[in-house]
């Protein structure tokens, strides 16, 4: 109830009267009254007037709790039962444990920190509160466990243009844009600044379940030593404040679309444009580093299953399947 009332005090700049909310709700005027406490100690500034109600003057723009999330994605696409932590050890594997446990389809998993966060291949994925926002969602397609990867790029797609929702205008200045390195890092001004990983459980032909994991650096923060040369957080390149709640939800409302288009059609045509405008790869020299040998390409963009496409310099097509083969630039990371 306190996400429905929040949700309703943003909609209007007026006076949301008690009685209506008792009646709008089906719960008494004491209910409201400790659910409109209860919103102020979270950080919401609510102006309380006899006889006119509740209007929600301000909010701290870094409140990022359950409520806050759920308020911002009421009315989206799809329904997305959300668990929040302060801290827990990774956001995946509690998504996986829920949905082992009978969670349905949907569940979005956020946290403040992880103490055992992963990258790719078993890379660990440093988790500091106060900094970033780490979310998994968990979904539980009726595909082909061949197609499940492909979520990946769309929900690198997601972020990006997330990210980009959020991007400050400022005349002044040109602020660098917002990429993607195939398959599924995001990037600003050329590094990194998002790192998802893809998880599925799964028989012969049949998926369990499917959980996306991702972690973005959103804060100011500093970055130490060799990673500091590929990696920076939204508001170092951009020199904003980024709130972090919005960010989570306007992710989860691109990904919603781009989802439900991806199951009517079976893979990724219908994002194949967008997804290729913002990938930074393309037109490029790149490594391939393939363990049966590397070799430099020309990326040239990705087919409908989402592999990229590159041509060797013999002139040889070949695509390029992310689970099993890495690209990078061949200067450096980009």
């Amino acid at each position: 109830m306190k996400s429905d009332i929040l949700n309703l005090l943003r909609k209007t700049n007026e006076y949301v009267s008690g009685q209506e909310l008792c009646e709008r709700f089906g719960v008494s005027r004491n209910a409201v009254w400790k659910a409109i406490e209860s919103l102020k100690k979270d950080g919401y500034e609510i102006e309380a007037v006899r006889n006119r109600g509740y209007r929600l003057v301000a909010c701290n723009k870094d409140i990022f709790i359950k409520r806050e999330i759920e308020a911002l994605l009421l009315g989206s696409e799809s329904s997305h039962k959300v668990v929040f932590y302060s801290e827990t050890g990774s956001t995946n594997s509690d998504a996986k444990l829920m949905a082992e446990e009978g969670e349905q389809d949907g569940l979005l998993v956020v946290a403040d920190s992880q103490n055992s966060g992963r990258g790719r291949r078993g890379r660990s994925w440093v988790s500091p509160p106060g900094k970033n926002a780490y979310f998994s969602l968990m979904l539980k397609p009726d595909i082909s466990p061949a197609k499940g990867p492909m979520v990946t790029l769309l929900m690198a797609l997601s972020v990006a243009l997330g990210v980009k929702g959020l991007m400050p205008k400022k005349e002044s200045e040109e602020l660098p844009d917002v990429g993607i390195k195939w398959p599924n890092d995001v990037v600003i001004n050329g590094k990194k600044i998002c790192g998802i990983l893809t998880e599925m459980s799964m028989e012969d032909s049949f998926i369990h379940y499917i959980v996306i994991g991702v972690g973005i650096n959103v804060k100011k923060q500093e970055f130490e030593g060799e990673i500091s040369k590929i990696a920076s957080s939204i508001d170092n390149e951009w020199d904003t404040n980024t709130y972090r709640s919005a960010l989570v939800a306007n992710i989860i409302r691109y990904f919603d679309g781009f989802y439900k288009e991806y199951l009517e059609r079976g893979d990724l045509s219908g994002i194949k444009d967008s997804y290729e405008k913002l990938l930074v790869n393309k037109g490029k020299e790149v490594r391939v580093l393939d363990p049966k040998g590397e070799y430099t390409a020309k990326a040239l963009g990705i087919d409908e299953n989402g592999q990229l496409m590159v041509e060797r310099t013999d002139g040889k097509l070949e695509a390029i399947y992310a689970g099993e083969v890495s690209v990078r630039g061949v200067y450096g990371y980009i």
